[in-house]
């Protein structure tokens, strides 16, 4: 009994000390770096940000999403820790790369960080982004989704169908190829349903 004890109180301990790059299940809750992450295969999370959609002329349209928005098409819902920095600039050049293989398998991309809407709407014409960003600055749609830790959103991504369903998840992403993963996971979903 003791010993269950120990191993307990070590067991809590483990989330912080081995970084970003742990995922530990505990019962029925999975936790990351960032919190408590929501259930697989139950409603995700709901979520309400403002943020930018770029237009095809390249400038940015101020918006507010919510996750009803995207009823009847996939959503990849990536957290990302700030614009303009080297892996979070490498993880939303991938998602542009593929944007147009993911809205033929009917899926939207909704990055969300941090930043405001000014520093998305530059980030965006920078790198010639076509998908939003929203702003989540007290990191509430990111405690949501067990992606924050102050001031930060952390790198997650949330794959969620279109009746909003949660249907995968990565944690402690490396941006390389991370785009490429999402989606071959979205077509083998597709195609098993």
């Amino acid at each position: 009994m003791q010993r269950r004890a120990v191993l307990r109180s070590l067991a809590a301990l483990v989330p912080a000390t081995l970084g970003a790059t742990s995922l530990l299940a505990f019962g029925r809750q999975a936790f990351a770096l960032g919190g408590t992450l929501p259930a697989l295969n139950q409603p995700a999370p709901d979520f309400s940000l403002p943020g930018i959609t770029p237009a095809a002329d390249g400038e940015a349209i101020e918006t507010r999403l919510q996750l009803a928005d995207f009823r009847g098409r996939w959503l990849v819902l990536y957290f990302y820790p700030r614009d303009f920095t080297g892996g979070c600039t490498l993880e939303a050049r991938g998602f542009q790369k593929d944007l147009a293989a993911f809205e033929a398998a009917n899926a939207a991309v909704v990055g969300v960080s941090a930043d405001d809407a000014e520093s998305h709407a530059d980030f965006c014409s920078s790198e010639g982004l076509a998908f939003p960003l929203l702003s989540d600055p007290a990191g509430s749609v990111s405690r949501a989704y067990g992606s924050w830790i102050a001031p930060f959103s952390q790198r997650h991504t949330f794959l969620i169908d279109p009746v909003g369903v949660l249907r995968s998840t990565w944690v402690a992403v490396r941006p390389s190829g991370h785009s490429a993963e999402v989606l071959a996971t979205l077509q083998e979903l597709q195609i098993s349903r």
